[in-house]
């Protein structure tokens, strides 16, 4: 049985990009951790709850960056597809754009550990609101650590599709 070099690499692309959605998983688990400790923040202090909101809401958009990392690459298969126009075997291609959406699943953990961060600054905003800048000044410090595996992977997603080394 063969198949239409094309046909494989599109087929292995919508793999890829579903495969890559998989890190809103991280995203959306990490945010849940913060906005629980935004409601818990407000319920022991109420006269400081838009600093603990703040909090929340500034660590919630960071832990996101890894979803809309994937997202990219999700897209960016589906729509500008790189690799249908590179001179190849078919299947080489294709499970690189598998491959790219696999890498993306890394982003779990960054998601999942920016809104650990994130949460554990909304409680101490919480506790201690006078402190707010040192500890956002930390939160992002710790939040642009943990990032740095779902930039990896964005990068092996995108050598996969743009500059190959196997074909």
């Amino acid at each position: 049985m063969s198949f239409e070099r094309n046909a494989l690499i599109l087929a292995g692309s919508a793999i890829g990009a579903g495969f890559a959605m998989i890190a809103g998983i991280g995203p959306g688990i990490g945010q849940g951790l913060a906005a629980g400790k935004g409601a818990e923040a407000v319920s022991y202090n109420q006269k400081n709850s838009k600093k603990s909101t703040l909090v929340m809401l500034l660590g919630s958009a960071v832990a996101e960056t890894s979803g809309i990392l994937a997202l990219v690459v999700a897209l960016i298969l589906l729509f500008m597809n790189p690799l249908i126009g590179v001179e190849g075997t078919g299947l080489v291609l294709a499970a690189s754009a598998i491959g790219a959406g696999l890498s993306m699943i890394a982003g779990i953990g960054a998601g999942i550990g920016q809104g650990y961060a994130a949460s554990k600054g909304t409680e101490a905003v919480g506790k201690r609101p006078k402190l707010q800048p040192a500890i956002v000044r930390t939160m992002f410090l710790g939040q642009a650590v943990a990032q740095t595996t779902g930039i990896y992977a964005l990068i092996v997603a995108l050598v996969l599709m743009f500059i190959n080394p196997f074909v």
